[in-house]
């Protein structure tokens, strides 16, 4: 409730919760806009990542495509640069910052890249309008310009931007960043994780059960049917 949300809003704003992670303090309206403002200025992928998306066969998996990207997004690593300069380890974190800002601010881009490659015939993903949110952005990327779906998004990434340590992609992330990996290699085999059906994957899984709920029951079903239909699927190994 506290924290800052867009003009004509009512969801939370993702930046907002990352400045309190970030800084334990909660942001004013001009820090969110600041920062959403500062992501739009970082956006723009490099020739050869877009290059890459745009040659992947339709059939490689979107968390495929998204973990390849990212990883090839190193070639920007500030960190990775700074590294092989020498700087002092007392250092590290300002350049793991600069990248971590960098990726945070590329990946819808990613993102509705390769949406829109598998699913809008590969039409553009257009401009970042600077003076608009990271969400915003976002959806305007995918293509979809409905206040509502807007707020949503919104919502959802804020929602899932606290995942701690705990989880498959968290932990990788952390593992692979203690080897001094920079964020870009660390984030890429936390979606190599985050792809697995016991994890992020697990959406996509729970759709197409559902998917096949009602194809076979139909619509209207009694909880006869419908229980009788989970423990077949309990029952058959796959879970």
């Amino acid at each position: 409730r506290l924290r800052p949300n867009a003009g004509g809003g009512e969801e939370p704003l993702p930046e907002g919760l990352f400045w309190l992670l970030v800084t334990g303090e909660v942001p004013t309206q001009e820090q969110v806009t600041w920062l959403s403002r500062e992501w739009a200025r970082r956006a723009a992928l490099p020739s050869h990542v877009v290059t890459m998306l745009d040659n992947f066969p339709t059939n490689l998996h979107p968390m495929s495509q998204l973990s390849a990207a990212i990883t090839a997004l190193n070639s920007e690593s500030k960190f990775a640069r700074a590294y092989a300069e020498g700087i002092h380890r007392a250092k590290y974190w300002e350049y793991v910052y600069e990248d971590a800002m960098d990726l945070i601010a590329k990946l819808p881009c990613v993102a509705a890249k390769i949406y829109r490659n598998l699913y809008r015939e590969g039409s553009s993903i257009g401009a970042i309008d600077p003076n608009l949110d990271w969400s915003h952005n976002f959806t305007n990327m995918l293509g979809y310009t409905e206040p509502q779906f807007i707020e949503l998004m919104r919502l959802y990434l804020t929602i899932h931007s606290d995942h701690e340590g705990g989880n498959v992609s968290a932990h990788t992330s952390h593992l692979v960043g203690s080897a001094l990996s920079d964020p870009y290699l660390a984030f890429a085999a936390a979606m190599n994780g985050l792809a697995g059906p016991l994890h992020g994957l697990a959406n996509q899984e729970v759709l197409l059960w559902l998917t096949d709920l009602q194809k076979e029951l139909g619509r209207d079903v009694s909880d006869e049917k419908l229980r009788d239909f989970i423990w077949n699927t309990l029952n058959s190994g796959r879970v």
